[in-house]
């Protein structure tokens, strides 16, 4: 029985190319009308190629800009987030690496240096030494943000947005303390 069915659908899709409509005892379950297409291809050669699919290509939507969305906190804060642990960890690795040039440059030791920087005058070490600390401090808080969300603490919209301004404020305050007072 179930093989007289079968058969019978396979010879009336290769007649018309479409799976029949097919009922079940259960009301809920109708099995869609599909329409196979059977494909016929053509060899193309390798710049003919390339000419359809940029052909195709311009005829694709274009992506939504992120200048069409409203800037949001969350959002905004892991990109910042992103930037200051590259920005920190290229700052590590840079000045590690110019310790490799002492051979070369001697005045890149640590005596030289600290004497350089105490010879600064404070506004400009100020200067300095805030983005530093910015970068420094909210990468910092923001990263014990992400390990509280880790636990399951401050997970809903209102916990994540509290966090993220506490995140602010605490990097405000303390990167103005450590790039002026320290």
């Amino acid at each position: 029985m179930v093989g007289q069915i079968m058969t019978r659908r396979t010879a009336s899709v290769l007649s018309t190319g479409t799976l029949p409509t097919l009922r079940t005892s259960s009301p809920g379950l109708l099995l869609a009308h599909r329409a196979i297409r059977f494909a016929s291809t053509q060899p193309v050669s390798g710049p003919e190629e390339i000419g359809i699919l940029n052909h195709q290509r311009e005829k694709r939507p274009m992506s939504p800009h992120l200048a069409i969305y409203q800037p949001q906190l969350t959002w905004i804060l892991s990109i910042a987030n992103r930037g200051t642990g590259v920005a920190l960890s290229s700052l590590l690795y840079a000045g590690a690496l110019s310790y490799l040039f002492h051979p070369l440059v001697p005045a890149i030791d640590s005596a030289h240096l600290i004497q350089l920087v105490h010879d600064l005058p404070v506004w400009f070490k100020g200067t300095l030494k805030l983005p530093i600390a910015v970068a420094f401090t909210f990468h910092t808080f923001n990263g014990i943000r992400h390990l509280a969300w880790d636990v399951g603490k401050g997970l809903t919209l209102k916990g994540v947005y509290q966090g993220g301004y506490a995140v602010l404020a605490a990097t405000a305050i303390s990167s103005i303390y450590l790039a002026f007072f320290v």
